[in-house]
């Protein structure tokens, strides 16, 4: 394949409800979609992180402009443009996982388009459904999250993650506990909101039989994430702190973590996501994908990478209506037994309906190729 436009999809969809974490509160899913055109045939992706750089680094504007003036240049030069070779063709730019791994899933969707193969197929999934959690932000009160979670569970959701930190994490979880008992699975997630010193309040998460406690303390912080995981019983699984296979070697040859959390974007795209998931299932440790409040270009592909056969927790790949009212792809939706189904069409199965696409979309610009300026 060559390379003959980019473009990029500024889009701002409202959630159906407020989602907050340590990081603070999302009303609007406002990001960008990644729209390349080959001269064999188009793909589409969706970059994961936000307008300002709270959770990660990486924010909208300035990875677009890490796409069109250092990624984009060096990906167009290859002499056949292929999903594989992007990695090397991007490894002199330090960092931007995030961005490198929009543009190689939007190369990646539109090759396999080309070649008429799905990526669950590509990745070597071995499940055409696969079990659906939903992460619970943190509330006004203890009332209004049992209300939620009882929502939640009724809609069919087989697991609840419930987001903590200091001064909303004991009485909330007892409260679920209580209210939902012993045979819900249940975890936390504390998005580095802890530190060491935090141990022992933390131990006492250990009462409730929770499923793991993900990313406690500071990023890249896989000593501390070790001491604790001494102190505690309860398994501490690594999300912000793993940025690539050899990351998830380290920790798991420390003792760092007992579950890994895969999120494609963050390791830099769906090929080293693959590379993590096989590092973790070699050593025996559970593996589940991880969301960033996806739409459906998003939430696609991260169902084929959970469709692997290390993917032995349910994952945050909820259903549409979790997040949005309306989605910019046909809206994924939970089956009887509380799973979501993996797309089989080639690519990533989905691609945007023009009639949300063009309500949602703020501006469209071309990266690379196509007409100069926005549109």
């Amino acid at each position: 394949m060559k390379l003959a436009r980019v473009e990029i999809v500024h889009l701002a969809i409202p959630l159906v409800t407020p989602f907050r974490t340590s990081f603070g509160t999302m009303t609007t899913k406002d990001t960008f979609l990644l729209h390349v055109v080959t001269d064999e045939a188009e793909g589409w992706s969706e970059f994961a992180a936000d307008p300002e750089p709270l959770y990660c680094s990486e924010f909208v504007a300035g990875a677009e402009i890490v796409l069109r003036d250092f990624l984009l240049p060096r990906v167009a030069a290859l002499p056949r443009l292929t999903a594989p070779a992007l990695g090397p063709a991007m490894a002199k730019v330090k960092g931007h996982e995030l961005a490198k791994a929009a543009l190689e899933t939007a190369v990646l969707d539109a090759e396999l388009r080309a070649y008429g193969m799905s990526l669950a197929t590509y990745l070597g999934a071995v499940r055409d459904r696969v079990p659906a959690g939903v992460s619970v932000g943190i509330k006004e009160s203890v009332a209004d999250l049992l209300d939620d979670v009882e929502r939640y569970l009724a809609e069919g959701y087989v697991r609840v993650k419930l987001k903590i930190e200091p001064g909303w994490d004991l009485v909330p979880v007892r409260a679920v506990r209580e209210r939902f008992g012993d045979a819900l699975p249940l975890q936390v997630d504390a998005n580095t909101a802890y530190t060491l010193a935090d141990a022992e309040h933390l131990r006492r998460l250990d009462e409730f039989g929770l499923v793991l406690i993900e990313e406690p303390l500071e990023e890249d912080n896989l000593y501390g994430h070790a001491r604790l995981q001494q102190r505690i019983a309860t398994p501490v699984c690594l999300d912000e702190s793993l940025h690539n296979a050899r990351d998830t070697a380290s920790a798991i040859a420390l003792d760092a973590c007992r579950v890994v959390n895969v999120k494609p974007a963050r390791v830099g795209g769906y090929l080293e996501a693959r590379r993590v998931h096989d590092v973790a299932h070699a050593h025996g440790v559970p593996v589940w994908c991880g969301g960033m409040l996806e739409t459906g270009v998003g939430r696609a592909p991260n169902l084929a990478l959970a469709a692997l056969p290390g993917f032995t927790l349910p994952g945050d790949t909820s259903a549409s209506a979790r997040y949005f009212a309306e989605d910019v792809t046909e809206p994924f939706v939970l089956d009887a037994d509380g799973c979501l189904p993996v797309p089989r069409t080639p690519g990533i199965g989905v691609a945007p309906l023009p009639d949300p696409l063009r309500r949602f979309t703020r501006t469209r610009r071309d990266l690379y190729g196509g007409r100069e300026g926005g549109r």
